[in-house]
């Protein structure tokens, strides 16, 4: 018989470890934050996608932006794919699983927008299929992940990887990297309007950077 409180150790002994490396991704978080502050400001929309406990969290984030984390703002523009259930389950009988995303992406992304798509494994199909949706409708596409090389963070311009061997860990740490992104962006847009009365307004964000964390070194790279 396990020993009593050993899945509690064993658990926040996985999480302590990918907390350590997970500091490292304060700038691409901040970065993250700030883009989808203009992008969000001046009309755009973000798109959101997951599966199962990953979908959960996609919906989170939908929620805090049409609503609020913190701040008292302009309700913002971002859909969770997943919860379009009559489109989803009439994508799916009609044109396969693989397209549930894919189709949505196609009717609701503009050029400019913003697809995020979140995956433990980095191998859902039908999050591939929406990355390079989006990638051909002109849409930015940035992914929450579990360890790489993986085939989602191959398919989008920027990955947030996880290299934590816990699935549990990894959806716990893309919770935290919501909310963060949330206080990045409600930052970005008091700075903004702070700029009407004379304060410097940040300098642009940059893309296509791919930041991996590496669970045993806690190294960042920059691709």
């Amino acid at each position: 018989m396990m020993p009593a409180g050993s899945l509690l150790d064993t658990h926040l002994t996985n999480l302590a470890a990918a907390l350590v490396p997970y500091r490292r991704c304060e700038s691409q978080l901040a970065r993250w934050g700030a883009d989808l502050a203009h992008r969000l400001a001046a009309g755009g929309r973000l798109l959101v996608a997951g599966n199962g406990g990953s979908a959960a969290e996609a919906q989170h984030l939908t929620a805090e932006l049409v609503g609020k984390l913190h701040d008292d703002r302009q309700p913002l523009s971002a859909i969770a794919l997943h919860a379009e259930t009559s489109a989803l389950t009439a994508i799916a009988n009609d044109y396969g699983y693989t397209d549930v995303y894919a189709r949505q992406v196609r009717a609701h992304g503009r050029r400019g927008d913003v697809l995020l798509l979140l995956s433990t494994s980095g191998s859902s199909p039908n999050l591939v299929s929406a990355a390079q949706a989006a990638r051909d409708a002109g849409l930015t596409t940035w992914a929450l992940t579990g360890a790489t090389p993986n085939p989602l963070a191959d398919a989008c311009d920027e990955v947030l990887a996880v290299a934590s061997p816990d699935t549990q860990v990894v959806q716990e740490l893309h919770l935290v990297t919501s909310h963060l992104l949330c206080e990045y962006l409600e930052q970005e847009l008091a700075a903004t309007t702070d700029s009407a009365f004379g304060h410097d307004v940040p300098a642009p964000v940059r893309a296509g950077v791919e930041v991996v964390l590496d669970g045993e070194s806690g190294q960042q790279v920059d691709a």
